[in-house]
């Protein structure tokens, strides 16, 4: 999936790898996260596969820099992904399966488990402008006419998700609590 967010990023415009990062981390972050040393191996395996091609920038006083693009078997890559009926749907969810097990530890260590939940979905929606300001901002710089409301979709989506988060820990916290009384 990661390179596939990467390729979409490039769909937008060549980038060098520190650029893909930053923008990542401006818009994708909030409901994909990926290491700096993630996206360099990603833009690595899919410089090789040839669905990215780079070339060298000098520049005086500084290192030169590696641009990215995008290349013809990259977009139709990307349109696969985007088209597969498959790539939509995914049941995983890491808090889920670590919430099933929990009663491997003592109930007072789950409670601070949901309470951390609850106050890591709180901060996000607390700072939801930066997504938002970000997204007006690269729909001034990318070429892609109409891509906002699809940003615009998927922070709405992060918005309700981390929403549902805090009610659903809240109803486990009063579960934990009502078994100890």
């Amino acid at each position: 999936m990661l390179k596939h967010g990467i390729l979409g990023l490039l769909n937008y415009g060549s980038m060098t790898g520190y650029q893909v990062m930053e923008v990542f981390r401006d818009s994708l972050n909030f409901f994909w996260t990926a290491q700096t040393s993630q996206i360099y191996r990603e833009l690595q395996n899919m410089e090789m596969k040839g669905w990215v091609e780079s070339v060298f920038v000098p520049q005086s006083g500084k290192p030169d820099k590696k641009l990215y693009s995008l290349t013809d078997a990259g977009k139709a890559e990307l349109k696969n992904w985007l088209s597969r009926e498959d790539s939509w749907i995914d049941n995983r969810s890491t808090v889920c399966m670590s919430t099933f097990f929990r009663g491997e530890l003592p109930s007072e260590e789950n409670v601070l488990f949901f309470h951390r939940i609850i106050d890591e979905s709180e901060s996000f929606l607390n700072g939801i402008e930066r997504p938002d300001n970000s997204i007006s901002a690269y729909s001034k710089a990318a070429a892609a006419d109409g891509a906002e409301k699809y940003w615009r979709m998927t922070l709405m989506y992060g918005v309700m998700y981390r929403k549902m988060l805090i009610e659903w820990a809240k109803s486990c916290i009063s579960i934990l609590t009502e078994e100890e009384k």
